[in-house]
């Protein structure tokens, strides 16, 4: 990493600490008047480096870094980001679930989904475009499948 990058990203670490902020933009003025001229796409590359996650609180929506909030906060929120920008299908096939993702984007998920440590879940197995997901014996793949139907639609 570049010092410039270490310098703004410690920045906007310190900001979502101190401050409620919701949106990109509020991160890009909040830099301009620290003094760092930023585009968006930039600010969107350090936030995801941050581990940064939007995450309701007291009714409001704001960044927040994963220290912050609990891990498993962390995680299902990040999991549900995910899901809703790379999985395309989910269906059961016996104690598996299938999710297809676009072509070389499985692992993705996959590593999502094993960073969550959900507990109904044995382990994944990645190809490009398709993810395996093994249940644990008592898991009903059906319920299964639809918990991360309604991840893909962003529902809780």
């Amino acid at each position: 990493m570049t010092d410039a990058r270490v310098r703004r990203q410690r920045v906007i670490a310190d900001l979502l600490r101190q401050e409620a902020i919701a949106s990109q933009e509020e991160v890009t003025e909040r830099l301009a008047a620290a003094g760092f001229e930023v585009t968006q796409a930039t600010v969107s590359r350090d936030l995801d480096q941050l581990g940064a996650v939007k995450v309701k609180r007291g009714g409001t929506l704001r960044y927040m870094l994963p220290g912050e909030i609990g891990d498993s906060d962390w995680a299902a929120s990040r999991l549900g980001r995910i899901f809703g920008e790379w999985v395309l299908s989910v269906e059961t096939a016996g104690a598996l679930l299938v999710l297809k993702t676009p072509p070389g984007s499985a692992h993705i998920v996959g590593v999502a989904l094993d960073q969550a440590k959900l507990a109904e879940v044995a382990g994944t197995i990645c190809g490009d475009d398709t993810l395996f997901v093994a249940l644990k014996d008592e898991v009903v793949p059906a319920a299964m499948a639809t918990r991360f139907r309604k991840l893909i639609r962003n529902e809780s």
